[in-house]
């Protein structure tokens, strides 16, 4: 794990970017893991001004988002679907039907959360999974208590992570209580994760899943494990954690020929 402290969400947001053109510049047909949520929005912007000013080509690439609430009729405004599609897809050249989301509207929940992860398999897996953390350490929807080892599924939300995502609906009670969302197993399974958090509200979070034990009980905890996870952490969010200056120390002189 690579924890790297930048002043800002700008800079965040221009460091993904940069390992995701990189991707795509080797591999034009790179498979992406998409996020919502406010962390991964400085990297859509920045993805997006590149496309439209450089170029940047999504034209090959395919994009598998991280889940789904169950229920929302399609074409439901806070359905993610259609975030992910406001926010960065319809905004850079990647083809529509190469972008995938768990079905939420499903006959039969758990044959599409198989038939997720066979699309998924089928393209090879993810090459670069964005992420955000939940101020609960949850990430998709992998709530405390979540095995480590899930794979896609419907999953319960807890109180507080409704009342989070009160604010994108009319009233809680509109709020889902169930959504599908990618396992810790297979979030694992991407060859590069690259979680964002920013926000002094985040700091024990990050402290948790960086430096505490690898827990069910903060999912985030189990990207200890991954062979290529990088953090990408404001001065804020990393304002708990007990090893911050080495963390600065060693990106302020990481080899010049080595990316994030």
């Amino acid at each position: 794990m690579e924890v790297v402290i930048l002043p800002g969400s700008k800079q965040i947001g221009a460091l993904a970017a940069d390992a995701i053109e990189a991707l795509l510049r080797r591999k034009p047909n790179a498979v992406l893991g998409l996020a919502t949520g406010s962390s991964p929005l400085p990297v859509y912007d920045e993805l997006a001004r590149r496309h439209q000013e450089k170029g940047l080509d999504f034209s090959q690439a395919h994009a598998f988002a991280l889940d789904e609430y169950v229920g929302l009729e399609p074409g439901h405004p806070e359905s993610y679907r259609e975030v992910i599609r406001r926010e960065f897809t319809d905004r850079v050249n990647i083809d529509p039907a190469n972008v995938h989301s768990p079905d939420g509207t499903a006959a039969d929940l758990p044959a599409a959360c198989e038939a997720y992860e066979d699309s998924i398999r089928a393209l090879g897996g993810v090459d670069l999974q964005i992420l955000g953390v939940g101020t609960d350490g949850h990430i998709g929807f992998n709530e405390p208590g979540s095995s480590l080892a899930s794979r896609t599924r419907i999953k319960t939300l807890i109180e507080q992570t409704r009342k989070d995502n009160a604010r994108f609906f009319k009233s809680i009670d509109d709020v889902p209580h169930h959504v599908v969302t990618q396992g810790l197993g297979t979030i694992m399974d991407a060859r590069h994760v690259v979680l964002i958090a920013t926000g002094a509200q985040k700091a024990q979070t990050v402290r948790d899943f960086v430096e505490g034990p690898v827990a069910a009980i903060c999912a985030a905890s189990v990207l200890q494990m991954h062979q290529h996870a990088t953090i990408l952490i404001d001065e804020a969010a990393a304002s708990s954690l007990k090893l911050a200056d080495y963390y600065r120390h060693t990106y302020d002189n990481k080899p010049k020929w080595q990316s994030i």
